[in-house]
């Protein structure tokens, strides 16, 4: 009897324990679940805390009537951090603050490019590395102005498979390009790209209260027009990138190649921005404008 009751105890001990740790996994089928796992995420459910991305791949031109061309590498980073923000009836949320770098590199040694040939025209050209300072995103709350949830808030925005996740991102891009001048409407230029992310990770780090960020891979395609340094003059064309890459734990466990940029070139990067950052965000087009001047195009005879 004294056994049997031992046993029972025991039991339910165990499951006194196991409905504990249920407690402290996050329900991703509430706003205020999905929103959390969203965060985690994307930086870490810790204020301030500095979070890293890191990915690379390859850059491909496509042309009518030709085929795709392998004509460089790249290597990506990211650091952020996150901020709290209290919306009342709409709930908390977080602010992500970002900056980014974008390494056009050499198919072979992997390093940096300071020039390139291009193989349309045999113009050597200066290449020109993103480093984009910054790229917040406004806070995303779990519920609406009057305290309700929009079907797309209700719970995670992502697929699960047993101890798995993943979710997908495109993001198709129209605007007005700040290279171009004041009549794109009328005479084309406008920007036009796609970005294509994947997200996927492990279940547990994404709902486990004792984790404060989850372990994550990412895969970006960006489908675009030809890069401003190509100088491509118009001609008919685009490129796309494809890189893979992931959350990485500090900035020591990224590459030697981005830890070397870093270091030499632009150390800011090692940290976020504060998270009341209220600067316009940057872009590669941007950011281009303000290191290079402009000029007329010249008239050029029929041959």
């Amino acid at each position: 009897m004294k056994k049997l009751k031992l046993a029972s105890l025991i039991l339910l001990a165990g499951a006194s324990f196991n409905s504990a740790f249920a407690a402290t996994k996050l329900d991703l089928n509430t706003p205020e679940g999905a929103n959390m796992a969203m965060r985690k995420i994307q930086c870490s459910t810790i204020d301030d805390k500095p979070v890293f991305y890191w990915w690379k791949g390859k850059v491909f031109s496509r042309r009518q009537g030709e085929v795709d061309k392998h004509i460089f590498n790249v290597e990506g980073m990211n650091v952020r951090t996150c901020g709290t923000v209290d919306g009342g009836k709409k709930g908390k949320a977080y602010r992500l603050v970002t900056r980014e770098i974008l390494l056009y590199t050499d198919k072979k040694t992997g390093q940096p490019l300071d020039t390139w040939e291009n193989p349309w025209t045999n113009e050597v050209v200066d290449v020109h590395h993103v480093l984009n300072d910054p790229v917040n995103q406004p806070p995303s709350f779990p519920r609406n102005e009057d305290g309700t949830a929009s079907p797309w808030k209700q719970k995670f925005g992502g697929d699960i498979k047993g101890d798995y996740w993943w979710m997908t991102f495109p993001v198709p891009l129209f605007y007005h390009n700040d290279l171009g001048g004041d009549y794109q409407k009328q005479v084309g230029g406008v920007y036009h790209a796609s970005e294509l992310f994947n997200f996927s990770g492990d279940l547990e780090s994404l709902t486990s209260s004792e984790k404060d960020t989850a372990d994550v891979h990412v895969g970006w395609v960006r489908i675009s027009d030809w890069l401003p340094f190509m100088m491509m003059s118009g001609r008919e064309g685009s490129i796309y990138i494809h890189t893979a890459g992931r959350k990485v734990d500090s900035f020591d466990d990224m590459g030697d190649v981005m830890k070397t940029f870093i270091n030499e070139h632009a150390p800011k990067y090692k940290t976020p921005p504060p998270t009341d950052d209220d600067r316009p965000n940057e872009t590669s087009w941007t950011g281009y404008k303000k290191v290079v001047k402009g000029e007329k195009f010249k008239r050029q005879r029929a041959q």
